[in-house]
């Protein structure tokens, strides 16, 4: 667990405390600008596989995303913040699992809770700029249709859903997930170590023929999860979006 807490390199204890996880995340941003910049700057009417690549992905957040959630129109307004939300999550999952950096930059909570409070002040700001605050908090907190003794126990639950439990699955989800899986590697990897390397001559060396390849397989796994969780925090970011606009839940 000391890796996801390294040693300071520089400001100590304070809000600009630099350490190797800070360094991973600067590397992963500056690697994630440049892909685009240089698809932006080679851009072609016939894309080769690299622009081809990168418009697939773009088109992937807009369409499959935005627009299947949203509609084609009011997604527009929202396809950016999406779209950065998707690929910042993504490169950061993909740092765990790159060589010399081994460690997810979303798997401390700073990134993950920027971005939950990020979809949480503009889903407010979405239903209160349609509804009106009253508005907003009476289509989420007193749902139509429902026995009005009901509201006695739906109100409040539906007070901390819009306040604490959306942006907090968002937050606990993705951190968990990267966790977890930093842990299930170290594990793999650790005990090939162990078996094939420092036990040599031990007879234990055969159980290194099965944590090789579950760790070959755990690190193929993390990568289908980069994608995955970068895809269902944008996806619930666009459905919580979606819902405060809506008239009725």
């Amino acid at each position: 667990m000391s890796d996801f807490f390294p040693e300071a390199i520089a400001f100590g204890d304070t809000v600009f405390q630099i350490d190797r996880l800070w360094i991973i995340r600067i590397i992963a941003t500056i690697a994630l600008l440049t892909v685009f910049v240089i698809a932006a700057r080679r851009a072609k009417v016939v894309p080769g596989r690299f622009q081809a690549g990168v418009e697939y992905l773009l088109g992937f957040v807009r369409v499959q995303i935005g627009e299947e959630i949203m509609g084609k129109e009011r997604a527009k307004r929202y396809i950016p913040m999406l779209t950065t939300i998707f690929f910042t999550i993504l490169a950061f999952n993909l740092t765990g699992v790159i060589p010399g950096l081994n460690l997810a930059a979303s798997s401390r909570i700073g990134v993950p809770l920027l971005l939950a409070l990020w979809v949480f002040v503009t889903y407010w700001y979405a239903g209160i700029q349609k509804h009106g605050l009253g508005g907003y908090l009476k289509a989420n907190l007193f749902p139509p249709g429902v026995p009005w003794p009901i509201y006695f126990i739906l109100t409040p639950i539906e007070l901390l859903q819009i306040l604490v439990i959306r942006p907090g699955s968002l937050m606990v989800r993705l951190v968990a997930n990267m966790v977890a899986g930093h842990i299930m590697l170290v594990l793999c990897f650790a005990a090939t170590q162990f078996f094939v390397i420092d036990s040599a001559g031990s007879g234990l060396m055969a159980f290194g023929l099965l944590t090789l390849p579950a760790g070959i397989f755990v690190t193929l796994f993390e990568v289908l999860v980069a994608f995955l969780q970068a895809y269902i925090f944008a996806l619930l970011a666009a459905v919580y979006i979606n819902m405060s606009l809506e008239e009725e839940h």
